[in-house]
């Protein structure tokens, strides 16, 4: 049989962190270990039953078994626009403004593709999340981390950032709420984020996959709600975290005009739409009660105070995220991120995610997610307290 080498762009894709993870934990679970897997950031809940009913009978629609629409159906679109009026106050034009995409972590692969030329450079938040590298590298741009430290409440520092790599700038990716870290920004850090591209042409991406989920009574802020972000500026959202839709593979992008022409031009190349059934689907989850995305963060929330409380119990000294459903946890003096989540996995048989997988920034830290039951998530806990680390 005749090996046919990969191309130089995909041998330069980063290697898959999190699929080594996989390996190790599923190799424990082969040694007859009940391991507890907090590593992963796949939701746990099912989609809601009305979402699950529209798509049942959207199914057996004629009219969907057809090609759809390239840039999808204009129903989806105006539910996107009337859930961002709703939410956020923000007006968003339906036809010009608007994205369909095939999940979330499509769009923020396909936009280095969309906009940048071979030695452009992006901005990288360090620590995040590690899907924006594979967009950069398959536009043969060049990454410039933004470092996110405690200090700063896990927010990049523009002042910090080198006048050259700034000069040479053109795009920038931002996630709040945050993966890993659980920060949440602000509506003065998105004002200032506005000022800052906008002075340096710079346009921005922000990821808001956590955007339903802030704790404390306090709703997370999108970036559209800042003046003249659309000016600068898309954020991309997506069904997975707010309706437990991960596996429908359906997002949107929303924003500047000529980034959002930029995806449809290059996903009119790459797909022919996405099934009706599941837009319909989605226009149903936009539109109809949100009592169910507040009984899913009510339950994220309770989640996150039994563990962080169990955590502090056997004396880590742990902050509670403040949106996401992940906590980012100090790793204990003597270890690396990755010997501590070997050490968890081995010996408590606890499943995290070592820090460094998410940037050189996220050494000294493991991600936990708040994705197993209060009592599992308290067990967790206690298995870690019996290694006496604290």
């Amino acid at each position: 049989m005749n090996i046919f080498p990969q191309s130089n762009v995909l041998q330069q894709l980063p290697k898959q962190f999190f699929a080594s993870l996989v390996q190790n934990v599923q190799a424990v679970i082969a040694e007859g270990h009940d391991v507890i897997n907090l590593g992963q950031g796949n939701p746990d809940q099912p989609t809601p039953a009305h979402i699950v009913r529209a798509m049942q009978q959207a199914v057996a629609k004629p009219m969907y078994h057809k090609y759809s629409p390239f840039r999808g159906y204009s129903f989806v679109k105006e539910a996107v626009a009337t859930f961002y009026e709703r939410e956020y106050g923000v007006t968003i034009d339906p036809e010009k403004e608007v994205a369909i995409l095939f999940g979330g972590k499509a769009g923020l692969v396909e936009m280095p593709l969309c906009l940048l030329n071979p030695g452009d450079v992006v901005l990288v938040p360090d620590p995040g999340y590690p899907d924006y590298w594979s967009g950069v590298v398959l536009a043969r741009a060049r990454m410039e981390m933004m470092p996110l430290r405690a200090e700063n409440s896990f927010l990049p520092n523009y002042d910090e950032l080198p006048k050259d790599v700034v000069r040479e700038a053109k795009l920038m990716f931002l996630n709040y709420p945050n993966n890993p870290t659980g920060a949440t920004a602000t509506e003065s850090f998105f004002q200032e984020t506005v000022s800052f591209a906008e002075k340096h042409h710079i346009a921005v991406v922000h990821d808001f996959a956590y955007g339903a989920i802030g704790f404390d009574g306090k709703k997370p802020v999108s970036f559209l709600q800042v003046e003249g972000a659309k000016d600068v500026g898309i954020e991309i959202y997506t069904f997975s975290k707010t309706y437990n839709m991960a596996g429908w593979r359906i997002g949107f992008a929303v924003g500047n005009e000529s980034m959002i022409e930029a995806i449809n031009v290059l996903q009119d190349h790459l797909y022919v739409s996405m099934f009706g059934a599941i837009q319909e689907a989605a226009a149903v989850a936009l539109l109809e009660s949100q009592q169910c995305v507040a009984e899913l963060v009510a339950t994220y929330e309770a989640r996150r105070n039994t563990f962080i409380h169990a955590l502090r119990d056997i004396g880590w000294d742990v902050q509670a995220p403040a949106g996401s459903f992940f906590a980012w946890l100090p790793v204990p003096n003597g270890y690396t991120s990755e010997t501590f989540a070997d050490l968890l996995l081995k010996k408590a048989h606890v499943a995290v995610a070592p820090g460094i997988g998410f940037g050189e920034h996220g050494e000294g830290y493991v991600r936990t997610g708040l994705l197993t039951s209060e009592d599992r998530l308290k067990e967790a806990a206690w298995r870690i307290g019996q290694l006496q680390l604290f």
